[in-house]
């Protein structure tokens, strides 16, 4: 995932208390006789192991077939793929029909590969789903099998029910966006098999509600745009010599000057539509000087003062421009010899609309000096696009549903500082949104990290909201 983690942690500052709790229930609830069988299918697609290192998407991926199966779907809305290369990282389409060919379908995007769990290191089994103190904990229990299963039981439901949409559903459960294994099933998709996955646009993980520390409900977020990640190395050689006879030449100096130069600038602020309207919603909630500056900065990108108060904060620092930061350094070969190479890595997330042609331009720019080589690190998976367009269409069911099940509960775009697989959809055509109705506390979840876990309520209550929202989209002229 990776995902909301930034942007949700600005919450955490927010009307802070000393002691935690489950938010109250929606009023919009209510006892769901189908909650158990989605409990169950829930159950076991987080004990399935989907692991790089040793795990099975592809086994997750026919597990999941098998419960559509079971619930009427034909064999020739079904589609499990792999690559023979990558056997077990393949993943799963299925077709829910529309009665209207003219409709674009809407596709609902998850991941079923998690993040690497040792079980010496976490206090619970994380390949078992244990419900404990109004939580479910597990590796996966979140991100993303929570929403994975939550669309496979949306299909299941729908087709119960009888249930004739407008539009086509579609989903996609995919392999490889943590970055654990060398395929990625969403960008496969994208550039072999778009005919089964295109669509008007797709919703996503990515984005969720905000609790604070007393469990309160902050903001139901809504991702609208993705940083791109790029990372690229500089290199310097040199012919070296012996280090009792230093010159000035040196090629870990030459590198140090580059590296400096890139730490003391700042990409510009730049505003577009989801970070607009996330510095103008939570300018209203939190109010005071915070939300003075965010209100000035909107209304002026230029404003310095605006922006150094806010970008004390690393989340929103990263939401308003193009970041580079050395993470990896390496040089020279013996310690009695002046250095013949010296390398370091610059790892940056290029605001959604930038190239990356135009971010290596402006390091070279920076570091002024032919000698230091900047290129490329593999290019990531990611392609290139603009942050989606915030239309009445997509916005207004979020914001109904919303407005049902958490009244006075705000609806805010937001821009993502990380990564998802829903880069690689827009970049393809299919404008992406991430949305899920997932309320987490500051902890975010734990997510990537140990005892990962998700609020009981909030992922029935989750459950409850995209099964509504899909719903509505589907039936939209």
């Amino acid at each position: 995932m990776s995902k909301f983690v930034s942007v949700l942690a600005l919450a955490a500052t927010l009307l802070a208390g000393a002691s935690r709790a489950q938010p109250p229930a929606s009023p919009a609830m209510k006892t769901d006789p189908t909650q158990p069988a989605f409990r169950a299918l829930y159950k076991e697609l987080v004990e399935t192991n989907t692991t790089a290192s040793v795990g099975s998407c592809t086994l997750a991926a026919q597990e999941m077939a098998a419960h559509l199966k079971a619930a009427g779907f034909p064999d020739s809305d079904l589609t499990i793929f792999s690559v023979p290369q990558y056997p077990k990282n393949g993943g799963l389409v299925a077709i829910y029909p529309g009665t209207d060919p003219k409709a674009k379908a809407i596709l609902m995007l998850a991941h079923l590969d998690v993040v690497e769990a040792k079980r010496e290191d976490w206090t619970r089994d994380p390949f078992t789903l244990v419900e404990e103190g109004g939580y479910f904990y597990a590796r996966g229990s979140s991100d993303d099998k929570a929403q994975a299963a939550i669309w496979v039981d949306n299909l299941i439901r729908y087709k119960k029910e009888g249930f004739k949409p407008k539009r086509a559903v579609k989903m996609a459960l995919t392999c490889g966006e943590e970055g654990g294994g060398p395929f990625n099933g969403a960008s496969w998709l994208v550039q072999n098999r778009k005919d089964l996955i295109d669509a008007a646009f797709a919703l996503n993980e990515g984005a969720g509600g905000q609790l604070d520390d007393r469990g309160k409900r902050i903001a139901h977020t809504v991702e609208a745009g993705e940083k791109t990640p790029q990372s690229f190395t500089l290199l310097v050689t040199n012919p070296g010599g012996h280090s009792s006879r230093p010159v000035p030449d040196n090629a870990i100096y030459r590198l140090a000057d580059a590296i400096e130069k890139i730490r003391a600038y700042e990409f510009p602020v730049m505003i577009n539509d989801a970070n607009k309207a996330y510095l103008l919603g939570m300018a209203k909630i939190e109010g005071g000087q915070r939300g003075a500056a965010m209100t000035a900065l909107v209304a002026n990108p230029r404003d310095a003062r605006a922006d150094a108060l806010l970008s004390k904060d690393p989340g929103l620092h990263t939401m308003l421009r193009t970041t580079c930061v050395a993470t990896m350094l390496s040089g020279g070969h013996a310690q009695n010899a002046l250095p013949q190479r010296a390398t370091a890595t610059i790892n940056c997330r290029i605001f959604p609309g930038v190239s990356r042609d135009e971010v290596r331009s402006k390091l070279i720019s920076l570091i002024g000096d032919p000698q230091v080589d900047v290129s490329q690190v593999r290019v990531a998976r990611q392609g290139e696009a603009p942050a989606p367009p915030l239309t009445p269409q997509v916005m207004g069911p979020i914001e109904k549903i919303s407005a049902q099940m958490w009244p006075g509960v705000p609806v805010i775009p937001i821009l993502q500082a990380g990564a998802t697989d829903g880069k690689a959809l827009t970049a393809g055509g299919i404008p992406t949104y991430g949305v899920s109705g997932l309320f987490f506390e500051p902890d975010l979840g734990r997510i990537h990290g140990l005892n990962e876990r998700i609020g009981v309520q909030s992922l029935y209550e989750g459950r409850e909201f995209l099964y509504r929202l899909v719903k509505l989209y589907a039936d939209a002229p």
